[in-house]
């Protein structure tokens, strides 16, 4: 007779289903590597390197295991990120980024939006020391599994960049474009997620390795975007691609007071320094405007304050200015809205309702920044774009910088690779 049951009791057959393997290893160790569990017995023995106890029953030195999910392998621009070797640096500042070499396969980058004026753009580096508190920029970074709040402390710059360049706009550019009616060139923006003329530049001239490859060849239509005087350094280049193609420079001057642009943009040259290289770039015969971007709710919008920048950038020669209102990406909206609430605590609940949820400042205050922006070119007499006299006519629709820069801006949200690369 069964020892467990009765001889009269029914028997019942119990169907066992197979359980379901977890998708996550609740192991202490990864699924895909060997266990590193040693034997009962070398565990009995207090083998060294393993702690008294087991994984059951965890005691004050065998604290229970952590759950480790094992992370997807990297790919494209994070896995170059990460294989990146770090560059050698004269810097002994203690503020110093880090700086990589990034083996990148390509330096002309496509941009297939019909909301920017450009085809292409060229970023020498990744990341900017700049720091400005504002960036739209640092979502870049992100692309690489880095923390946008990394964007000044780690910069890669891109290898064999003229190599490169000279490669792409062999095989890539086009001097006949279909959107213009096969009328004139591409363009090619410079700068349009990282400073080109940032302190990097200095140490490993990536910038001016491009603008020496540009220089060999004519009837491209290019343009430039800084904060830095540092430009004023490659004036000769500079004169020979304007001798030969189409060549326009932005200088960015978002506020005349010293101490709010030194809070704003911790790592940039002075207001009075962009200026000046505005008025050296123009006695040497080139196309130079100054750009107010981005306009801040509340800090750099005051009564005059643009009137003042437009001004002082008529004084140094500028040949057009525009500018428009702050446009925040989740990445930059981590950095400036906790720095608005310790430096401006007065905004804080504003830029919160207003850029919280949504990238952009409300329409009603963009129209009036996009009038007022008007009302200053007329004033000072400023051409409405830059390229103004410089671009051969087309059929191709250009972007007013009468309109809300804003709006430009916001379209980056669709198209951000056109400026990331």
């Amino acid at each position: 007779m069964s020892p467990v049951l009765p001889h009269s009791a029914p028997i019942f057959t119990i169907r066992r289903r197979p359980a379901r393997r977890p998708a996550i290893s609740f192991l202490p160790f990864s699924p895909v590597e060997p266990n590193p569990r040693p034997e009962a017995g070398a565990l009995a023995q207090g083998e060294p390197g393993w702690c008294k106890g087991n994984l059951d029953s965890p005691t004050a030195d065998c604290p229970p295991p952590q759950l480790q999910i094992p992370r997807a392998p990297l790919v494209g621009i994070a896995r170059l990120a990460a294989q990146s070797p770090q560059a050698e640096t004269k810097r002994q500042s203690v503020e110093k980024p880090e700086y990589f070499l990034l083996p990148v396969k390509s330096i002309l980058n496509r941009c297939d939006s019909d909301r920017v004026p450009f085809e292409w753009t060229i970023n020498p580096y990744r990341g900017c020391e700049f720091a400005c508190k504002y960036c739209y920029a640092r979502y870049t970074h992100e692309y690489m599994e880095i923390d946008g709040g990394d964007f000044e402390k780690k910069i890669f710059v891109k290898q064999d960049a003229a190599a490169l360049l000279a490669r792409d706009v062999s095989q890539k550019y086009s001097y006949e474009s279909k959107a213009s009616g096969y009328t004139q060139a591409e363009h090619i923006a410079i700068g349009t997620a990282t400073d080109p003329y940032q302190p990097a530049e200095r140490e490993y001239g990536v910038t001016r390795a491009c603008l020496q490859e540009l220089a060999k060849r004519e009837g491209l239509s290019l343009s430039i975007i800084t904060k830095s005087n540092q430009i004023v350094r490659d004036i000769d280049i500079l004169k020979v691609i304007a001798s030969k193609s189409a060549l326009t420079i932005d200088i960015t001057v978002t506020t005349l007071k010293p101490r709010l642009a030194r809070l704003l943009e911790p790592r940039a040259p002075r207001p009075d320094l962009r200026l000046n290289a505005v008025k050296e770039l123009r006695e040497a015969g080139l196309h130079v405007g100054v750009t107010a971007s981005p306009v801040l709710p509340g800090i750099t919008d005051g009564d005059g304050e643009l009137e003042r920048v437009a001004e002082a950038a008529k004084a140094a020669g500028a040949e057009w200015f525009f500018s428009g209102v702050l446009f925040l990406m989740p990445a930059s909206a981590k950095q400036l809205l906790p720095f608005v609430r310790e430096k401006f605590p007065r905004l804080a609940k504003q830029y919160g309702d207003w850029y919280r949820r949504n990238g952009y400042a409300p329409e009603k205050y963009r129209r009036k920044v996009s009038e007022r922006v008007l009302r200053i070119r007329q004033k000072f007499g400023f051409a409405a774009r830059p390229w103004d006299g410089i671009r051969p006519t087309g059929t191709r629709a250009q972007l007013s910088l009468g309109w809300d820069a804003a709006a430009i801006s916001g379209e980056l949200e669709r198209v951000r690779s056109c400026a990331a690369g």
